[in-house]
């Protein structure tokens, strides 16, 4: 008798297979590519193919799984994606596995996923910039996050201080949506403070991924290599700010390397965040200064997708309407926000803060509340 497997006992099968296969000696995502590519059977065909010691660590695994040092994270994994319905493992041969992340030299064997899957099935564009950007850095992500979001453009960060949050936080603000890089397991909410901005793209229409296995943290090694999967999901990078030495134009080189569109905002010659822009621009990036310029550089890669809100929202003020009255209601919402989140996000010191806050607060347009500040209905 033939038993018939239903779709999520095979997808569960394959989940296993690429855990397996991506945890063993002397397999790293390059050669694990270049192997696959040659399609080997599971699991005989893997087995020929595979140097020595990954080959005598798979048949362990075949033969009494429950000897491997690899079913402690195997069985990590499959435990964490049954307690919630949004949580997915992707693998090259998953069908959400995002197709222009598979086109880059070294793609990640697996990318832990949790949120929205369909952001990665819309066109995306990297924004990334100095995690200590200016007042005016953090006004242009928000209002190029914002503008690219209303139009159907998947925005995608790195979660990271300044530049990062400010772009990603103005995407969601805009009902757009918002992929989000992590750098170390995708349970390890880096950095900490951010765990409110982590909460939404999870609830709220956007989407957490990360390459680095459960409650791994973060070590120096994997931000270039998480900001590789940045750009190679995006059509392009926006660079708001950048100082010349930044890790900032790690990701612009590596855009470039994966043919992608690089853009960068123009900056006073005397901010040293527009120095790595500027220089970008004299080496062949495209200079953008609104998001028509983005658009434009980005119209021959995909057309913009349509379903996405155009509008921040029915009958309240735009992004750039609060701007105005200050740039931290740009960041305030009906969720409370900690003083210490406003500091890192507006890049101001605590004592200015707190003084607009009294401010806006006497005006009517925010309150203190348990957790942090919150945002009044205008």
């Amino acid at each position: 008798m033939t038993l018939t497997l239903s779709a999520q006992e095979i997808e569960q099968q394959r989940s296993i297979q690429w855990l397996v296969l991506s945890a063993l000696p002397q397999v790293g995502p390059v050669r694990l590519a270049a192997l696959r590519s040659l399609t080997p059977e599971w699991p005989q065909g893997w087995l020929a193919v595979l140097p020595a010691p990954a080959a005598q660590a798979l048949q362990l695994w075949l033969d009494h799984p429950q000897r491997s040092p690899l079913y402690a994270h195997v069985q990590q994994t499959l435990e964490w994606q049954q307690k919630a319905t949004c949580r997915y493992l992707l693998h090259p041969d998953h069908e959400h596995w995002p197709s222009l992340l598979g086109e880059i030299a070294d793609p990640p064997p697996l990318l832990w996923a949790e949120g929205d899957i369909q952001a990665l099935h819309s066109p995306c564009v990297a924004m990334v910039g100095s995690r200590r950007p200016t007042r005016a850095g953090l006004q242009h992500a928000g209002q190029f996050s914002a503008g690219l979001s209303r139009v159907g453009w998947t925005l995608v960060s790195g979660m990271a201080l300044g530049v990062d949050a400010a772009a990603q936080i103005a995407a969601m603000d805009a009902g757009g949506r918002s992929i989000a890089v992590l750098p170390g397991g995708i349970d390890v909410i880096y950095p900490s403070r951010h765990a409110e901005l982590y909460r939404r793209l999870r609830d709220e229409g956007g989407l957490l991924l990360a390459q680095r296995p459960l409650a791994v943290q973060p070590r120096a090694g994997d931000f270039p290599s998480r900001n590789r999967i940045v750009t190679g999901l995006s059509c392009g990078v926006v660079v708001i700010e950048a100082a010349e030495q930044s890790g900032t134009l790690i990701s612009a080189r590596l855009a470039l390397e994966q043919g992608r569109e690089v853009m960068a905002l123009p900056g006073a010659l005397s901010v040293p965040q527009a120095s790595g822009c500027l220089r970008l621009i004299r080496d062949g990036a495209a200079l953008v200064r609104h998001v028509d310029d983005v658009q434009a550089e980005l119209e021959h890669w995909l057309p913009l997708a349509t379903d996405l809100s155009p509008t921040v929202g029915e009958g309240g003020e735009s992004v750039d309407d609060l701007e105005e009255v200050s740039p931290l209601l740009r960041w305030l919402g009906a969720t409370p926000t900690p003083l210490d989140a406003l500091v890192d996000l507006s890049g101001w010191p605590v004592a200015q803060c707190q003084r607009e806050l009294t401010l806006l607060e006497i005006e009517g347009r925010v309150a203190l509340e348990a957790g942090g500040w919150v945002r009044l209905p205008s």
